[in-house]
């Protein structure tokens, strides 16, 4: 069964650091390549970043590029983004989500497994 457990969220000021985590079980995590989305109050799944199978590769939505930071452990089945200069507009529930296997790549909102999510609030 395939499992994608987030944790680290919460709330934080403006300005500040997070770092959220997501630890995978139940399918070969260093074969596959993964993604971070999120739901802010009212609007659709967005996608925040994507990386490859190895972590040689990395893409980010417009809105998070240059201030959030997607690694992964691979030894450890865990993935993580590390965000900074937070705004109001980050706001959201963050899923960790899965491609199907078989994709090497994708920028977009098309999994086959996202988990329950981890709220974060940047609010003063």
């Amino acid at each position: 069964e395939v499992q994608l457990v987030e944790s680290g969220g919460g709330l934080v000021q403006p300005g500040g650091s997070l770092r959220l985590s997501c630890a995978a079980s139940g399918f070969s995590f260093s074969f596959n390549v993964m993604s971070w989305a999120r739901q802010a109050p009212g609007k659709g799944l967005e996608w925040v970043s994507t990386i490859s199978s190895t972590g040689a590769r990395t893409n980010y939505a417009d809105s998070v590029k240059g201030r959030f930071t997607t690694s992964r452990d691979n030894a450890k089945n865990t993935l993580y983004l590390q965000m900074n200069s937070l705004k109001p507009e980050d706001t959201a529930v963050y899923y960790c989500a899965k491609y199907p296997s078989s994709r090497t790549w994708s920028s977009s909102v098309d999994y086959d497994y996202r988990g329950q999510g981890t709220q974060v609030t940047v609010s003063s």
